[in-house]
């Protein structure tokens, strides 16, 4: 397999991740595949009776998300483990870290002890609830934060009870928001020279993903219901039946609504008066998924969709996972990204999913055993041979 080479966007940039399980690993992840220097600091293996919070080391959770960086295994519960950390944090340009806020701080890891040190330090604080307020020392997992954000309200089937994502759509999208509010903070550092505190939580991006559904309550005063594979106020729009499965429609305003009709062979629809504003769809939307459903039971859903695409109307099939690899599109983008692993062999992991012409992230490196990068690591700070084994026997790495 050839070499994947590692992107120079981000090259120069140094970054200490503290942090475990997804939110955090997925914030400095795009770090990572973006070219900036990641250290990940762990306990020694043996040491943290939850290290495996993220699975086994060599199984596809933590390949997926560890991947691109450097490992140091560190006692930070040795005087001279945490006197180590902080050599590294003078030299930092962001510290990404998801410890409890009552923990960071009696580990003296909070902003004002960090900032201290390093006027332009960014850190990057990802927490269950907030770093403040009533629910601050609680700890939080994507689950409970689909439930308090109000997604699992609005998803499943009407009066199914919640439903939660099939993905950790907390965890994902709180370590994206905080990716993006740490190149806010670089970019304005660039301007004061300053460094600051970057936040967020799994309940505050939860909330933030909720999006439209969430600011229909906040404008309107309407609670957003259950609405299944049906689009909340659109139709059709959603999951349709076939005669061999079913595939997803998307048909979203008039024009649209014509074409479809067209495609399904009904262009007196079109213009008809029962259907022809949104809002009068929607008033019939049992009626009409009966109608198209009666349709589209005389053809499989590839005939479908080659009807939908002739005429122009928004349409796809519905993937489980190993398809979803095999269409033409997504092997055409080349989000699975192919990389070689000293025990695993060849591997594919997930992708950045956004590509920069020059400079686009990769994946470079697997991810590493912990303390495989202790001495190169601990050699740039000044430790030599006898040193490193001092540490080792005194159990500092």
């Amino acid at each position: 397999m050839p070499q994947p080479r590692p992107s120079t966007a981000l090259a120069g940039l140094k970054v200490l991740d503290l942090t475990r399980v997804r939110a955090g690993p997925t914030c400095v992840r795009v770090f990572a595949d973006f070219g900036a220097d990641v250290i990940k600091v762990e306990s020694p293996p043996g040491l943290d009776p939850n290290e495996n919070m993220s699975g086994p080391r060599l199984g596809y959770d933590m390949q997926n998300l560890h991947r691109n960086k450097r490992s140091l295994a560190l006692n930070l519960k040795t005087p001279e483990g945490k006197a180590i950390l902080m050599k590294l944090v003078d030299e930092a340009d962001l510290v990404v870290e998801n410890f409890r806020p009552d923990v960071k701080e009696r580990l003296g890891l909070d902003f004002e002890t960090l900032h201290a040190r390093n006027p332009r330090l960014i850190l990057v604080s990802i927490s269950g609830f907030g770093q403040s307020g009533p629910y601050r020392t609680r700890a939080g997992f994507d689950q409970i934060a689909q439930g308090m954000g109000g997604m699992m309200s609005v998803t499943g089937l009407p009066g199914q009870g919640p439903v939660r994502a099939g993905i950790a759509l907390a965890d994902s999208s709180a370590g994206l928001y905080g990716a993006v509010g740490a190149l806010v903070a670089l970019q304005e550092r660039a301007v004061s020279g300053k460094g600051q505190w970057v936040q967020t939580s799994l309940l505050e991006a939860q909330i933030a993903m909720m999006d439209f559904q969430a600011a229909r309550y906040l404008v309107e005063g309407s609670v957003p219901p259950q609405s299944g594979n049906d689009h909340p106020y659109q139709t059709p729009m959603g999951v349709y039946r076939t005669r061999d499965g079913a595939i997803n429609l998307g048909v979203g305003g008039e024009e649209q609504w014509r074409s479809f009709c067209r495609a399904i062979g009904r262009p007196e629809w079109g213009a008809d008066a029962r259907y022809d504003s949104t809002e009068k769809r929607f008033a019939r939307r049992p009626e009409l998924r009966e109608l198209i459903e009666e349709i589209f039971a005389a053809a499989d859903s590839a005939d479908w969709l080659e009807a939908m695409e002739r005429n122009s109307v928004p349409a796809g099939p519905i993937y489980a996972v190993d398809e979803m690899f095999e269409d033409p599109q997504v092997r055409h983008l080349g989000i699975a990204k192919p990389v070689s692993h000293p025990e695993l062999g060849d591997i594919r992991l997930i992708g950045q999913p956004v590509t920069l012409s020059r400079t686009p992230a990769d994946v470079a490196t697997p991810t590493p055993a912990a303390g495989a990068h202790n001495d190169e690591i601990l050699a740039d700070l000044g430790y030599d041979e006898a040193g490193l084994a001092r540490l080792r026997a005194d159990g500092v790495i």
